[in-house]
């Protein structure tokens, strides 16, 4: 177990589902990504710099992907979804979209290869 996956097992089997596959398409993307924490939150972790983190609050579901550069690159997939240079959030109801969550991945990842 790891940051990531002790988060998971805490949370409502619908949060968790939400949550959990948003993690999945950054593992797919980043295969050597691992488990650690950015900015005190569990997040994947990728070259030693955080990648993305999503975590469950009080009102929503939000995405972290440690760049405002990453949401801005994926505004196109986020119309109506609330969110700020530091954060996309959601609802379980309406979950964000996968193209969106690739875009922000794919976007970080390159950030942090440099």
């Amino acid at each position: 177990m790891g940051t990531v996956d002790d988060y998971l097992a805490e949370q409502t089997e619908s949060d968790r589902a939400v949550i959990e596959h948003v993690y999945d398409i950054a593992r797919d993307l980043v295969p050597d990504v691992e488990q650690g924490k950015g900015y005190g939150m569990p997040a994947l972790v990728y070259k030693g710099k955080s990648l993305i983190s999503v975590m469950r609050n009080a009102k929503h579901i939000g995405v972290y992907p440690f760049s405002p550069e990453a949401i801005a690159a994926a505004a196109d997939e986020l119309v109506g979804f609330d969110r700020d240079k530091g954060t996309v959030r959601f609802q379980p109801e309406q979950p964000i979209p996968d193209a969106a969550v690739r875009t922000m991945v794919h976007t970080r990842r390159a950030q942090i290869d440099g």
